[in-house]
């Protein structure tokens, strides 16, 4: 029977469950289910349904125990920032605020009134965004929320997750820093930060690094699955460092781009990077597999093209993609990360407003639009590519573009065009990778990080897209500087 790592891949719009091996010196991976994650409108705000979650959890642990394979342990990776109360008597108080809530709109400058900007930053490296947990902390207890009022434990959603299989508490630490309460220094909470939102270290479940055992499947879950005692270690908790361990560099001279509902990108780092710079720049220093920092900044993504994609029917990836391949190049430019692309009614007729408002021709096409979207994201990729130069000592030769956005051909040559460098596209399933990875270590059947990079540079199957036309894209490039004004 082949042994296996379950890993638990859990994205803002869907989630899947994946077998993984590393036998024979190679990788190997295998869907179990795959299913939506939607958010939940409901009295003036966004939640997420973590029941639901769960439940597809467990169907997922119920399909793997027919499977003819020996599952050594689980993962559980999420995306960040978001997080469950839990009363005294264990259980959960209500369904969690998504960090797509407007409650945040403003929330870090009502926070900074009472705590120093510039504190902050050099204590954790962490950027500001409204959503950070928190602002989201500090904007519950200013509602007077009873959940958070009344809660007892305070588990980020991968944390949670692992709680319900396994019945204990943990704080994972990959997690823990998109919250913007860890000290980059330390690696640990900082007591200072909590105390200025009325929370403690005892807030959290216990603190724990990637490769840690959180617990053993519940008597309950194993009833439900059929499934034996089986371990659920705390991997890289946080999907983008997951994705960013399974990185197939083979030198240290390389960028990331996380490709995804979010765009990340960034370079790996052994200190943190806190300057006057990064500050300004408002780049972040997240905390990454073996101690590593990941030193980078969260570009809007696939979002803009998700959230036009429900106006077009059942039209699938491959016909928007050839549509936009074959319209005009350039017409019309977008800031992906100006507010107004947040979280819209409607994203396309924001991205016609957004035109309108710069004085551009509109998009009058579903065709034009997806060629907006994807101009804009390699012209932005560009920007924050250069504005990474300036702050690692590293020089970057490669940009490694993983996760899903890595099977887009098209929106990869025109990076590699926009940047001025090869691309290395793949893997799609970076997350799941890197997951079934940190799992890998923790049982003893891999060494470290880089060892395992290795082995997924040498066995996967790997794009290369390298520049092209690089007048008509420098040209491109004065022009959205202009558009969006910096």
């Amino acid at each position: 029977m082949k042994k296996c790592f379950f890993a638990v891949d859990l994205g803002a719009t869907s989630g899947r469950t994946m077998l993984g091996s590393f036998a024979d010196g190679k990788c190997e991976l295998q869907e179990v289910n795959r299913f939506a994650n939607h958010l939940v409108e409901m009295n003036g705000h966004f939640f997420w349904d973590i029941y639901e979650l769960y439940y597809n959890i467990v169907e997922g642990l119920k399909l793997a125990s027919t499977m003819d394979v020996e599952i050594t342990s689980i993962g559980i990776d999420t995306w960040g920032v978001d997080f469950v109360t839990v009363g005294k008597d264990g259980m959960f108080q209500r369904q969690p605020y998504a960090y797509r809530d407007p409650h945040t709109e403003g929330a870090p400058e009502k926070f900074f009134e009472k705590y120093d900007r510039k504190k902050l930053y050099e204590q954790t490296g962490i950027q500001v965004m409204n959503f950070n947990s928190l602002f989201q902390f500090d904007t519950l207890r200013r509602n007077n929320c009873s959940a958070l009022a009344n809660a007892d434990k305070i588990l980020f959603i991968p944390d949670a997750l692992s709680y319900l299989l396994t019945g204990q508490m943990v704080c994972e630490y990959t997690i823990a820093t998109t919250a913007q309460i860890v000290n980059a220094r330390t690696f640990k909470l900082e007591p200072e930060i909590l105390k200025s939102v009325g929370l403690t270290e005892d807030s959290f479940g216990k603190f724990v690094y990637p490769g840690e055992k959180v617990g053993e499947l519940t008597a309950e879950v194993q009833k439900q699955t059929g499934l034996g005692a089986i371990p659920v270690i705390a991997v890289a908790g946080h999907d983008t460092g997951s994705a960013v361990a399974a990185v197939p560099a083979v030198s240290k001279n390389f960028a990331y781009l996380s490709s995804g509902t979010w765009s990340l990108m960034g370079v790996e780092t052994e200190e943190p990077v806190i300057t006057a710079e990064t500050e300004r720049l408002n780049f972040t220093n997240e905390g990454g597999v073996q101690h590593t920092i990941r030193l980078l900044k969260n570009i809007c993504g696939m979002w803009l093209l998700e959230r036009c994609r429900p106006n077009w029917g059942e039209t699938d990836y491959g016909q928007l993609i050839a549509g936009a391949e074959a319209s005009e190049p350039f017409k019309c430019l977008i800031d992906p990360d100006d507010q107004m692309f947040a979280n819209p009614a409607d994203m396309e007729t924001a991205i016609k407003d957004y035109c309108k408002k710069t004085s551009q021709p509109v998009p009058a096409s579903r065709d034009e639009i997806v060629r907006c979207i994807f101009d804009s994201l390699a012209l932005r990729y560009r920007e924050v590519l250069e504005m990474l130069r300036t702050l690692t000592p590293n020089s970057i030769e490669t940009l490694h573009i993983i996760g899903g956005g890595s099977r887009n051909k098209f929106l990869n040559q025109c990076t590699a065009n926009a940047i001025g460098l090869p691309v290395v596209a793949g893997p799609s399933e970076a997350t799941a990778i890197g997951n079934i990875m940190v799992q890998a270590m923790a049982s003893g059947e891999a060494s470290d990080l880089y060892a395992m990079r290795k082995v997924l540079a040498s066995t996967l199957q790997l794009d290369k897209f390298e520049p092209q036309n690089a007048a008509a894209w420098d040209a491109a490039y004065a022009k959205f500087k202009k558009i969006v004004n910096r």
